[in-house]
């Protein structure tokens, strides 16, 4: 496990900005949370040198790309040997489709977020790509109706 960052206030400003807009300029950056431009590049570095910054990116949407259903899928392995669940994780790591997989406790091994353009778009999906994984011993399936939040920001600290 990572150890934690210690952040100040202007840490904390920093991040909660960057997490509205990362393309904000150093210089503007730097303005709205009250330092100098030198001294937030510096901070930043050292959040990204800890690992605490990942990576900048754009966010799509999903709607406007025609990806009009989302599915919450729960898997479950054929076995919890290490050979198999690696196999499951390196098939869901080169898989587009999926946008999230978590490692679960209970019932299910898995849970995925998955995007698909249609019902039929997934169904092709689970019955010929995911169901098909010699890994994967069942599924479950739940299609969201509606999105009431998402987001990617993080409560600071």
């Amino acid at each position: 496990m990572k150890s934690t960052y210690a952040l100040d206030d202007i840490d904390r400003r920093i991040l909660a900005t960057l997490q509205v807009d990362a393309t904000i300029s150093n210089s503007d950056l730097a303005e709205q949370v009250g330092s100098s431009t030198a001294s937030v590049w510096r901070r930043i570095k050292a959040m990204e040198a800890h690992g605490l910054i990942r990576q900048s990116v754009r966010l799509l949407d999903q709607g406007v790309l025609g990806y009009g259903v989302n599915v919450l899928c729960n898997i479950r392995v054929r076995s919890h040997a290490r050979d198999v669940r690696g196999a499951f994780e390196h098939f869901v790591a080169g898989r587009p489709e999926i946008l999230e997989c978590f490692s679960m406790s209970g019932d299910w091994d898995y849970l995925l977020r998955i995007v698909a353009i249609d019902v039929s778009d997934y169904e092709r999906f689970l019955m010929n790509t995911l169901l098909e994984h010699p890994s994967v011993g069942g599924a479950s399936s739940h299609f969201a109706l509606s999105l009431t939040k998402y987001t990617t920001a993080l409560p600071l600290p």
